[in-house]
């Protein structure tokens, strides 16, 4: 294991790490995908969508194991579901945000660790 880095940026990203790490939601709550609104057209000629814009549909495309998934929303979900995938994707801003912190502060150990070998 390498020794953690002592400088003043490698402070501020462990302070910013542990931050984020503890403002994380709950992963119970959230969605991964896009919700998404479109319309269509029921086929009905005397319906208002024949000349229209058509009947609104929401639905909700993620992806499981690299395989697309498109699931219909009931209209009355969609403020929910939104919020959801809204809290979906600011948990994985995060926890990239974590993930490249940590990167950074792998490459401050290793530059560190070579000027250290210099000094000897």
């Amino acid at each position: 294991m390498y020794e953690e880095p002592r400088t003043p940026q490698a402070s501020r990203l462990r302070q910013r790490k542990f931050e984020i790490i503890q403002n994380l939601p709950l992963l119970a709550d959230q969605l991964p995908g896009t919700l998404t609104r479109s319309y269509t057209r029921c086929g009905k000629p005397t319906c208002r969508c024949a000349s229209g814009e058509g009947h609104p549909a929401w639905s909700l495309t993620y992806t499981v194991n690299g395989e697309r998934h498109v699931e219909r929303i009931p209209a009355k979900w969609a403020q929910q579901v939104r919020r959801r995938v809204r809290a979906g994707r600011e948990f994985q801003d995060a926890v990239r945000e974590v993930l490249a912190a940590n990167a950074k502060l792998l490459v401050l150990a290793r530059q560190q660790e070579k000027q250290r070998k210099k000094k000897k």
